[in-house]
């Protein structure tokens, strides 16, 4: 099911809190408290944007696709679909969507994965499941391996087709396009911006995201 809502922000850029450039491949981890808004932009369009959701006052609480997908009834998540956590807890609520198409079944790439995908010789290229490892270090609160669980691409284009399977296209992002979220509770923001050359998603070409994070009263 594709129900694609596309809502644009009253909220401006300047008047953020804080702005972050995460450049291709790289990570980033930041907490947003209960009621900020964050939204990511595509800066350059066609970037699949990894992204983890923790419930920030306990990590083992985290999003998950499964009981988000059940609630809405839809596989896609746009403007309105509210993220659950593994708890049955609404993390964010995504407020606003210029682009339409944010994926939640496909997962984060891994080197594993990329030589079964794309080609054996690929395997010691980096991957999505590295980035979110580096920023989990980085971040340095006793989180590992075993906390990368499901992700949300945004922007990332996987349909299903009507027998069932996942495929990965072209992306249907471009420049500037973003997803805004407001957190219902406060939670940690984990991203990987994928590093991906072989991804049609990517358009072969992963680009720089950017960051924008709002305060509760604006």
């Amino acid at each position: 099911m594709h129900t694609t809502n596309l809502k644009p922000s009253s909220l401006m850029p300047e008047a953020a809190l804080h702005s972050f450039v995460v450049e291709a491949g790289d990570p980033f981890v930041f907490e947003i408290a209960q009621g900020q808004y964050v939204r990511i932009v595509d800066l350059e369009g066609n970037q699949a944007v990894d992204t983890i959701f923790y419930n920030a006052q306990d990590y083992s609480d985290r999003y998950s696709a499964q009981d988000t997908i059940r609630e809405q009834g839809n596989i896609y998540l746009t403007t309105g679909t509210a993220l659950l956590s593994t708890n049955g807890r609404v993390l964010l609520t995504i407020t606003s969507d210029t682009c339409g198409r944010h994926d939640t079944l496909g997962g984060a790439c891994a080197t594993e994965s990329n030589m079964v995908r794309y080609d054996l010789a690929k395997g010691h290229m980096h991957a999505c499941r590295n980035s979110f490892l580096k920023g989990l270090q980085f971040w340095n609160h006793g989180m590992d391996k075993r906390d990368i669980a499901s992700n949300i691409n945004f922007f990332m284009n996987v349909p299903v087709t009507p027998d069932g399977k996942l495929t990965f296209e072209d992306g249907v992002s471009d420049a500037d396009k973003y997803v805004e979220l407001r957190a219902e509770m406060d939670v940690l923001m984990v991203i990987s911006n994928c590093p991906q050359l072989n991804n049609p998603c990517n358009g072969y070409n992963p680009t720089p995201i950017q960051i924008l994070i709002w305060d509760k009263n604006v």
